[in-house]
């Protein structure tokens, strides 16, 4: 007699243990990570003169000129002299407007005219450009006066003066040279245009500690001049030569000169590294961490920097942060260092980042990892 399918399932069950059955289970999977932690060395690009570098081999006795053989191989002692334009990238105000002072000229840039300026009462000078920009608007005020239009210039022109104080969209500074009201694109932007030297004496102070070495303010001022050299032979920049930021290098005008980086100006006056007779490009940074980087020049290689204090920073960058410079990967999960230049400390600097999203990974140039993070250097690692 066959019984039902229940009912011998019932019965079965009176004479079988009931067998127990693994339930599988999963673990709750790893949350990803919303910050790195990274260590490194160096601040700066690294190619050139590092300049705390300068600073250890100018107190270990080496001259300017042997710290500047050290960093540009293959250059030589050369000069260069004439003026240098600077574009006052601060200088944002409504027309170029100075301070009244004794021997005060303007000038005009298209036929070399000059005109004193000794209006009684003046207390200030401003350069504006007219509604179609070809011809300078020369005013003038007093204390208690508005504006006087006393002379309409053709072209550019440009105020002439031992030094003058600038009125900046914020604050004010003084200037050695002349200040030229220069016509750009429809608009008037202000170029600092003065020697060489007396350029110099604004950028060695900004861009190194004036308390340093002797030998390494001078081989910052030879590398300042050559690469301000450099850069205005290069030309293409049309109403000027370099900036007066990062850009080119640091220049703050008279209120940032120091009498010892003025010493070191004045003891290499005019002298410049040199390659294939024309001045070199001496691209320079903080520090290079103890290894050179490989620049576009064959004087700018790769080597180990005994000089360069070694000195480490941690920083951290954050999942969210590196989600908003690169938003097409959605949520950051992982970052690597993928490929590096084979140079000094953890096989040398970052060339490549590859970022790992939930929508897609992306492989990152190192330079440009740096600088949407902040970072000091590209000789990084993630810890």
């Amino acid at each position: 007699m066959r019984l039902p399918a229940r009912a011998l399932l019932a019965a079965l069950a009176t004479v079988l243990p009931l067998a127990v059955v693994p339930v599988a289970t999963s673990s709750p999977a790893a949350a990803a990570p919303t910050s790195w932690s990274l260590e490194g060395y160096g601040n700066g690009h690294g190619r050139g003169m590092s300049q705390w570098g300068a600073e250890g081999a100018a107190s270990k006795g080496l001259t300017y000129r042997q710290i500047l053989a050290f960093y540009y191989p293959g250059t030589s002692v050369g000069t260069a002299k004439g003026a240098v334009r600077v574009l006052l990238t601060a200088a944002t105000r409504p027309g170029l407007v100075i301070d009244h002072r004794k021997g005060l000229t303007v000038r005009s840039t298209r036929t070399g005219t000059s005109y004193p300026l000794e209006q009684k009462d003046a207390w200030r000078w401003r350069l504006s450009g007219s509604a179609d920009n070809s011809t300078t608007v020369v005013s003038v005020r007093g204390k208690d006066t508005g504006w006087t239009v006393v002379r309409r210039i053709p072209g550019e022109a440009e105020f002439m003066a031992t030094s003058m104080r600038l009125y900046l969209g914020s604050g004010a500074k003084v200037y050695r040279g002349r200040l030229r009201s220069a016509a750009v694109d429809g608009k008037r932007v202000v170029v600092n245009v003065l020697s060489m030297d007396n350029y110099l004496k604004g950028v060695v102070p900004l861009e190194v500690y004036p308390t340093w070495h002797r030998a390494a303010l001078r081989a910052q001022a030879v590398a300042a001049r050559t690469y301000a050299a450099f850069e205005r032979d290069a030309g293409g920049r049309g109403h000027f030569d370099v900036y007066d930021t990062t850009q080119s290098q640091v220049y703050g005008g008279v209120g940032a000169e120091v009498s010892s980086t003025t010493a070191a100006v004045a003891a290499t006056a005019g002298e410049v590294r040199t390659y294939g007779g024309k001045p070199a490009f001496t691209q320079f940074s903080s520090s290079n961490g103890g290894w050179t980087v490989a620049g576009t020049q064959a004087y700018l290689k790769a080597k180990q920097d005994t000089y360069d204090p070694l000195r480490p920073w941690t920083d951290t960058v954050t999942a969210a942060e590196v989600q908003r410079a690169w938003p097409a990967v959605g949520t950051v999960t992982g970052l690597a260092v993928t490929e590096r230049d084979g140079n000094g400390r953890y096989g040398g600097r970052a060339l490549s980042v590859r970022i790992t999203g939930t929508k897609k990974t992306l492989t990152v140039d190192g330079s440009d990892f740096r600088s949407r993070m902040g970072l000091f250097s590209t000789l990084f690692r993630f810890v």
